[in-house]
């Protein structure tokens, strides 16, 4: 009990000298608020400085106001929710008044004349301030380290959009990837990093998911939308060099901003639907071979908001919900012949199946202005699904999950304004869940044939033809707490904006996992259907916990300091910390069976091992929480003419994201249901008996059967996972430099930004076998390929993995952005956004498990798969007629796959991976358009029609080719290249064939 104390007096010693540091820097301080807008300038009266004004900003929708003083010209009003705001400007007995619009996160520059001094134009000021549209496009923001792009109000309006998630949009941005898989479901990644390396901050609260993959709650393998369009009023998006008060993250970071009710009620009604009389055939059903199945998709909502009390409090409410009923193809891996599959299959693979999928999301807010000083909020945020999913391809349907997913977020907010600082405060709860279950509960029918130049091999490895029976995934995971976040900032000191911020959570993780669920049974093709040649199976009875739960602590504080050291040079200085508890890793304690099991081991007992199994057995007390998350980060912005017009920049910094609870808890629920494994002797899979090597019996097919035969071998399972006590955090160091540029072409502004960005990420956590032979080495052989210990059992448990820090990428790329912005006077309005990648990765898809080699030490970096060398996003919007008429269009080069070489020229069989771009030119294309038709029906009521073609020239982005280079042949005792690599092996494309969607609608 002594020893289980001291973490948690070391935390609170740590947390207080932090939040007391904290509180002392920011002794006048004001708001950090990543949403939060910024307006600043200079007041001149008779042309120089006023000696004092006052400057007020005042929302036009909803009536708040900030007021501060100008004692030697120059003002700064920052905490300013993105919108339309009126500047008054009074000095000298004289006044002035503009109107400008702020978006989300921007710091504006406006100076503003009083005295009757003509004004002069650059690209940070604002002529013609009479009406919102000319502000809108001239206040832009050219003078930051950031590189950070824009997403509209106009854009999330206009642009043509299938899936209603807000995040589809910020694939307009250069270094940005939004991706759908063929299951429908959605994720955002940058450079070579996966999902999970992203994060994105709702009104400044950051929506990070820290069980499961996909960066975000709700974005882990699901159709769903992280949260209603509806309620989204713009966002930014950061691909790199962002600023201290960005956590948890280590690629790009989006800022999001909620709509709010104003002064005026307003409503917003839609429905779309699309369906297969919209939708244009497969090739699959152009030749034939399948029918084309009848689907359906729906998605509807309306958002209501308006006053409660006018200029002080405010309603928000909105609704959208998704029906959709989408085919799935099954497709036998392998190129497999249908005809050659046992009757009942080939039916359920001709038939395509259908994936139901609903959806409900729900948001409300209330704002209220208890005068000019104080704004309170509350939010909330709910999200339902369910779905039945991990159907089609090589799974037919009794093999499916259905998987449920919820979620709720509250966030209370009050904001404190004074002259020269602001406090922005945040009380949050968060509880989200993901349970996937079995479609049904038959054991699993499993159709596999051995790997391409394995084929006359005894034992060769497998791959994937058909999967029946009943699927195996069974889980429950989720996170549920609270936090508190507060962000100041002051702006006192001329020339100075400190940002200073503290935040700290009390979340509870929860991790239950059984998979499989029911015993998998394996056929080889080549040789039965009804005789299996391995089983998997778990069952528990050792008696660990079954469910895995953690009382997490997350703290984290920064500073900041934005200096605009003259007219020109702008310095951006900060530095964050970050700090996680996690007991239900620090404080594991490995079960005595293992740890006698592994020091009774000889074969990891001797000096060829790589690795000493000791720094992976944890008492209890031998693991400590990750200290040195230090994170500096540093900018710099250079106004070559002090105009803002041609502004060079450039910064480097360092961001942690942090290690996901579901594989910090591999080595407690995999005890809980170990994991057992039957190798059945049949012909070409011959094994010796032993306690995992039996020949086959039919009463093998009864699940009783199979737990009882494992409770008499007195077994402890056929895996186990050891983690590193000395586990690191993830991390990337990022380097930028740039220009950027605003210019008048046409009589219009015009932006432009050209950047190169290099992204190193570390520490990413990777899987590893134990297992050695009994010489200690991990091979019994010289290959690069083949002759793993999977046979060599650890005494009582069988196979065990190592977790530890391994994982790597290395991006470099070229970003090219230009954006004619939407305004309402010209009518119309562009961007251009560019990507050339240099991406490398030491594991193939920056996966968490590798099993062909012994680690990472000396792997070689090889070509990072999925991510396009060469990707292009136009987008147009134009207005006429009455009409909206809005275009995107998608280029991109071949995404690389992973591929298999086994051409060594020395060894047969020596095989590696080695990356495969197809062969084509392009390797995605899609042109979406949209136009959209108002009519007023009433004073206050305007009603729409809206139709949306997505891959309107119906292009086919084929996604299967034949990645295996070659290898020894044994028939003909020489090494063959395969003919058919880099060809296609299928018509499956990426995307979705050309379809309709219509949209009916009512504003008021």
């Amino acid at each position: 009990m002594s020893h289980s104390n001291h973490p948690v007096r070391l935390t609170r010693r740590v947390l207080s000298a932090a939040l007391a540091s904290c509180l002392a820097l920011a002794a006048p301080a004001v708001l950090a608020q990543s949403t939060a807008a910024t307006v600043r300038g200079q007041v001149t009266l008779d042309s120089a400085p006023a000696a004092e004004a006052t400057v007020t900003a005042t929302n036009l929708d909803t009536g708040l106001k900030r007021t501060v003083t100008a004692p030697a010209g120059s003002y700064n009003v920052g905490g300013l929710p993105p919108g339309t705001y009126r500047i008054d400007v009074s000095a000298g007995g004289q006044s002035s008044s503009k109107v400008v619009t702020l978006q989300v996160g921007q710091t504006a520059t406006l100076n503003v004349p009083v005295g009757g001094v003509a004004e002069t134009a650059t690209a940070g000021e604002a002529t013609n301030l009479d009406t919102v549209k000319v502000t809108a496009e001239i206040l832009a923001e050219t003078k930051t380290s950031e590189i950070a792009t824009y997403v509209s109000p106009k854009q999330i309006d206009a642009l043509p959009q299938n899936s209603r998630n807000f995040l589809a949009f910020a694939d307009i941005v250069p270094g940005i990837q939004f991706n759908t898989g063929t299951e429908g479901s959605t994720s955002l990644r940058s450079g070579s990093q996966n999902s999970n390396a992203v994060n994105v901050f709702i009104d400044g609260v950051g929506q990070k998911d820290y069980v499961l993959k996909g960066g975000i709650t709700g974005q882990d393998s699901s159709r769903g939308n992280p949260f209603p369009q509806l309620g989204i009023g713009e966002y930014k998006v950061i691909t790199s060099n962002y600023k201290a008060e960005y956590d948890q993250l280590s690629s790009a970071a989006v800022t999001a901003v909620t709509k709010s009710g104003t002064n005026e009620f307003h409503g917003d009604f839609f429905w779309d639907r699309t369906g297969s009389d919209w939708t244009a055939k497969t090739e699959r059903e152009e030749r034939g071979e399948t029918v084309k199945p009848r689907s359906k998709t729906e998605q509807y909502g309306i958002a209501l908001g308006g006053p409660i009390i006018e200029d002080a409090m405010h309603f928000f409410v909105t609704y959208e919900g998704k029906d959709y009923n989408t085919p799935r193809s099954v497709i036998p891996g392998r190129q497999y012949p249908v005809e050659n599959l046992p009757p009942d299959l080939q039916a359920a693979v001709r038939d395509t199946v259908s994936s139901p999928f609903s959806e409900d999301l729900y948001f409300g807010k209330i704002d209220w202005t208890l005068g000019d000083a104080h704004l309170l909020e509350l939010t909330m945020k709910r999200r339902e699904e369910e779905e039945l999913t991990n159907i089609g391809g090589t799974k037919i349907a009794s093999n499916g999950t259905n998987k449920t997913g919820e979620e709720t977020r509250i966030d209370l907010r009050y904001q404190y304004s004074a002259d020269t600082w602001l406090n922005d405060a945040h009380v949050t709860y968060e509880d989200s869940s993901f349970g996937p279950r079995p479609a049904n509960l038959d054991v699993g029918y499993q159709l596999f044939v051995p790997r391409r130049g394995e084929e006359n091999l005894n034992n060769p490895a497998m791959e994937e033809v058909l999967l029946a029976g009943g699927g195996g995934d069974f889980q429950n995971k989720g996170q549920k707490g609270y936090g508190f976040q507060d962000d100041l900032t002051f702006f006192g000191w001329e020339g100075h904006t400190i940002k200073m911020g503290v935040k700290y959570k009390s979340i509870d993780f929860n991790a239950f996992e059984q998979s499989p669920y029911t015993p998998q049974f394996r056929y080889d093709v080549t040789q039965s259907f009804d005789i299996p040649y391995f089983v998997q199976y778990t069952a528990s009875g050792n008696g660990y916990p079954t469910d895995v739960v953690s009382k997490a602590k997350q703290f984290g504080v920064y500073i900041q300091d934005d200096w605009d050291v003259n007219e020109h040079l702008t310095l951006n200085l900060g530095l964050r910390w970050d700090y996680e508890e996690n007991p239900s890793y620090e404080n594991h304690v490995t079960p005595d069976a293992l740890v006698a099991a592994l020091q009774a081991w000889p074969n990891i007992n001797n000096a060829n091992v790589d690795y000493n199994y000791q720094d992976y057995i944890s008492n209890g007390n031998n693991r400590s929480t990750f200290k040195d998350g230090w994170q500096p980060r540093v900018g710099f912005s250079y106004d070559i003419n002090g105009d803002e017009r041609h502004v060079i920049f450039g910064g480097a910094g360092r961001s942690y994201n942090r290690n996901q609870f579901d594989y910090l808890s591999y080595e407690k629920y995999r005890l809980a249901f170990q994991r057992y494994e039957l190798n059945f002797s049949t012909p070409g899979h011959q094994c010796t008996l032993s306690p995992t090597c039996v020949e086959f019996d039919p009463s093998f097919l009864d699940p009783a059967t199979l737990a009882a035969y494992a409770a008499a071998n007195a077994s402890n399972g056929s895996e186990v996972f050891l983690i590193n006590n000395d586990l690191k955090t993830p991390y990337s160091d990022q380097f930028s430099l740039g220009m950027r540029n605003a210019f008048g072409l046409w009589g219009q502004q015009w932006l432009s930004s050209v950047s190169v960005v290099r992204v190193e990420s570390k520490d990413g956590i990777l899987f590893t076998m134990g297992n050695r032979y009994p010489d200690g080495e991990f091979r019994n052989n010289d290959l690069d390929w083949g002759g793993q210990p999977w046979d060599q059992a650890l005494p009582g448990w069988g196979r065990f993995f190592l977790g530890n820090n391994a994982v790597e990428t290395r991006t470099t790329s070229l970003l090219v952005s230009l954006e004619k912005p939407y305004t309402a006077d010209s009518g119309w309005g562009m961007t251009l956004a560019y990507t050339y990648n240099d991406a490398e990765e030491n594991r193939t898809k920056s996966d968490n498990f590798s099993f062909d080699y012994p680690n990472l030490d000396n792997v070689a970096f090889t070509q990072a798969v999925e991510v396009p060398e060469h990707r292009l996003v136009m987008t147009g919007i134009a207005d006429f007629y009455g009409m909206t008429l809005s275009g995107k269009l998608t280029l991109a080069t071949p995404k690389p796959l992973e591929g298999i070489n086994c051409l060594n020229v020395d060894v047969p069989n020596n095989c590696y991976f080695d990356p495969v771009t197809p062969d084509t030119t392009l390797g995605y294309k899609q042109f979406d358009v949209a136009l959209q038709k108002e009519w007023q029906i009433s004073e206050d009521m305007r009603f729409r029609m809206r139709g949306d073609i997505f891959n309107l020239f119906n292009w086919r982005n084929y996604s299967q080719f034949d990645t295996y280079r070659g290898g020894y042949d044994e028939a003909l005792g020489q090494f063959v290249a395969n003919n058919n690599y880099r060809d296609r092996t299928s018509y499956e494309i990426e995307g979705q064939t050309r379809t309709f969607k219509l949209t009916f609608g009512l504003n008021w």
